[in-house]
């Protein structure tokens, strides 16, 4: 089934969002994000999304605590985390910590033997970030803009062993105007794995165009600022699509 996926952004221990990527534009929504894990993880959510944007922007995971307190109100509901994560040490780390699936990013373009190997040790359990500009991937927590393609990012993240895909189109993050769904197709074309689409969901409409892509479907969305501001409603939308 299609995932809807709540997302809960750290910075400086505190549940933020960001407009697309830039962290001057960072709005507070919980000062406790674990308050909010335990809101969230109230409705049949299949897993949480949790970012470290610290740890994405300085390269080493630093809302450990934040993250370990997410994890503990999440209960049953699935964590999985992304941000910093750039070593083979602060993979198992974060896995110490109970979140159910590491999510690599800037590691994955630059260390392609690093991603093989957590692969290859945490089976279904590593998956990998590709965020872009104009199809082009980025790195650095979105401070830097590769001249790699997304999709050959995803074809290589595939055949190193990564059990999915987060795809996100920078330009839409946290602005409410709809995912880049033309793009995020073309990118799921190209491998096997699941896709899942993150950035710029705004109402409870694109949930269920992203839900009905054709030819090639997507695994599910991950959605941030439309439930922080009430534009989705996390109960309704996901009834919505339980029925679509």
């Amino acid at each position: 089934m299609f995932e809807l996926i709540p997302a809960i952004d750290l910075l400086g221990g505190r549940c933020v969002r960001l407009e697309q990527g830039d962290y001057a534009r960072a709005k507070v929504y919980r000062e406790d994000p674990a308050e909010q894990a335990e809101a969230f993880a109230a409705h049949p959510i299949p897993r949480l999304h949790v970012v470290d944007l610290d740890g994405a922007r300085e390269g080493r995971p630093r809302n450990a605590d934040a993250v370990r307190r997410v994890v503990e109100r999440a209960g049953r509901v699935p964590v999985q985390l992304g941000g910093g994560l750039r070593t083979l040490e602060a993979v198992e780390a974060a896995l110490a910590t109970g979140v159910g699936r590491v999510v690599l990013g800037t590691v994955a373009l630059r260390d392609p033997a690093l991603l093989a190997e957590a692969c290859r040790r945490h089976p279904g359990r590593v998956a990998v970030s590709i965020d872009a500009r104009a199809g082009r991937a980025a790195a650095q927590g979105w401070l830097e803009t590769t001249e790699l393609l997304a999709r050959d990012v995803a074809r290589r993240v595939e055949a190193a062993g990564a059990a999915a895909i987060v795809y996100t189109e920078i330009e839409r993050d946290g602005m409410l105007s709809g995912p880049d769904l033309e793009a995020t197709a073309e990118l799921a074309a190209a491998v096997s794995i699941p896709v899942i689409a993150s950035g710029g969901v705004g109402s409870e409409a694109d949930l269920l165009r992203a839900a009905g892509l054709r030819p090639r479907a997507l695994a599910g969305a991950i959605v941030g600022r439309a439930l922080y501001t009430g534009a989705v409603d996390l109960g309704r939308a996901l009834r919505s699509l339980a029925c679509s």
